[in-house]
């Protein structure tokens, strides 16, 4: 596997030589000093370039970066929307094991879409001078209290749907809605909890990856056993834990930033999943 100085030195060596990239620069983890550095980080790169039709058309260029395993196009992908003439990407998979996310875009289009990033190569003075090495972007925002009670009420309501697709057995229903509609819930309240215990000046990455490096153990244990096996008691047992984790951690949130709690919506709506859940499979009213 070719070490981060090898890959680095290509990628620089390759925009130096080639007349058409005007700049370079990494984004992306490798750029953020508060990102641990492992084997499995992607180079995310993009060169700044006068146009994008040349690199698109040639179809070998990118053969000077090593021996692929596989790769994307994503601007061809159906699902994506995109302006080819300005951005256009490669995301290679080598054979060494090494990862790159190599862009071009042209200097309007990279300007614009600027994020924590570090120059590797500016021919032309055409990077700004002070270069973003700060993640500040990407930590944690206090809520306001409108958004507190949207969440919540957002967490309680979209169980309603659970329970129905439980007594149902409509597990793909049930799983999506869970993971889609009502985690996200939780990861939020989780997030505004680690940023107010940290001055909301941290960063719990993408997905909140990182949330275990900022919450208990005993609250990182918790929150893994709201993933369950698609069966239904297992199901169950892991929305009764997400609820009692959401409103532990909705209550601590709700003393520091001195926003209200809705309890009685709450307690309203554990007291339907229990009742649902208790619900015979035969039923023909549910109260």
């Amino acid at each position: 596997m070719r070490s981060r100085e090898e890959m680095l030195d290509l990628i620089i060596d390759t925009a130096t030589a080639d007349s058409r990239i005007r700049a370079a620069y990494l984004e992306g983890s490798r750029s953020n000093p508060n990102v641990p550095q492992d084997i499995f980080q992607d180079y995310d790169v993009v060169y700044v370039v006068t146009e994008t039709k040349s690199f698109r058309e040639d179809k070998n260029w990118i053969n000077r970066f090593g021996a692929r395993l596989y790769m994307q196009y994503p601007e061809k992908s159906v699902y994506y929307q995109s302006d080819v003439n300005n951005c256009y990407g490669w995301l290679i998979q080598f054979l060494d094991g090494n990862r790159l996310d190599l862009h071009v875009r042209t200097l309007k289009n990279a300007l614009s879409n600027l994020e924590l990033y570090t120059t590797l190569v500016d021919k032309d003075s055409i990077m700004p001078e002070k270069q973003m090495l700060s993640d500040e972007r990407y930590w944690v925002k206090k809520p306001t209290s409108e958004q507190f009670h949207c969440t919540c009420n957002e967490f309680w309501w979209c169980l309603n749907n659970v329970a129905k697709g439980l007594w149902r057995e409509e597990i793909p229903y049930v799983m999506d809605m869970i993971d889609f509609q009502i985690r996200p819930m939780l990861g939020r309240l989780l997030k505004w909890k680690i940023g107010m215990e940290n001055k909301f000046s941290v960063s719990v990455g993408k997905s909140a990856k990182y949330m275990n490096k900022y919450v208990s153990k005993k609250i990182y244990q918790r929150y893994l056993q709201t993933y369950s096996a698609a069966q239904v008691d297992a199901i169950w047992d892991a929305v009764f834990t997400m609820c009692d984790l959401f409103e532990e951690i909705a209550i601590q949130v709700s003393k520091k930033l001195n926003f209200s709690y809705d309890l009685i919506e709450a307690d309203n709506s554990k007291g339907y999943l229990k009742h649902i859940r208790a619900l015979p499979p035969d039923a023909d009213t549910i109260y």
